[in-house]
């Protein structure tokens, strides 16, 4: 199915057919977006289906704006990296799709909303070949671009007292000029000082880098 709905060589008539053919009882809105998706040249099936789980995430995003989702998503993926027995069910390829869905909407009831544990449900039971915590950490970052900020993961020995957060998130601010979605870890190995990953970009202003750092001139 998706690779006739991205097949470049078809005519985008009889693409947009095909879309109409199987989800033509979807709501309006939903065929609308599939049919202008169908009408896009891919370079591949999988990045059909990878815009198409864009397009969702950041419609759950719009659709839930009073509910922090990326909040909820980093919770869960740091849940996710505290239990290897967990991650190996949601992450094997011998697990049924429909029970890892069943397993997290049991693990999110009443812990998260509606938006996150339809997106981590969703997302586990067709990982297609990708790491769970590769599909949360992808998916916070969709809801803050689609909000408008950036996340910003930080390590810390301790936690952050309000102001320093403030601080932190004014001058990360400042450096993105635009909004910033502070995510804190609390990590004993850090030692003093903090990591900060912003993007594709890693400040690391920690003491364990500091003394690695040392310990590698002193070596020669």
């Amino acid at each position: 199915l998706s690779g006739a709905i991205a097949d470049a060589a078809a005519d985008p008539a009889a693409r947009r057919k095909v879309v109409g053919a199987v989800f033509g009882a979807f709501k309006p809105a939903t065929v609308s977006v599939l049919d202008v998706a169908a009408s896009q040249r891919w370079s591949s099936p999988a990045d059909l289906v990878t815009g198409i789980e864009e397009l969702a995430i950041r419609a759950a995003a719009t659709a839930s704006a009073d509910v922090d989702v990326e909040g909820e998503l980093f919770g869960v993926a740091r849940t996710v990296a505290a239990n290897p027995e967990l991650e190996l069910a949601l992450g094997s390829r011998l697990g049924d799709a429909s029970a890892k869905g069943a397993l997290i909407e049991k693990l999110l009831n009443g812990r998260a909303s509606d938006a996150t544990t339809l997106v981590v449900s969703s997302l586990v039971q067709q990982p297609r070949d990708r790491r769970v915590r590769a599909l949360l950490s992808w998916a916070m970052r969709l809801v803050a671009d689609q909000r408008g900020r950036t996340v910003a993961t930080v390590y810390s020995a301790i936690a952050l007292g309000d102001q320093q957060r403030g601080r932190l998130q004014a001058l990360l601010a400042q450096r993105t000029g635009g909004d910033v979605t502070l995510n804190v870890v609390i990590d004993p190995t850090v030692v003093g000082g903090i990591r900060v990953e912003l993007g594709d970009e890693i400040i690391d202003a920690t003491i364990s880098s500091r003394l690695s750092d040392l310990r590698q001139r002193l070596a020669g």
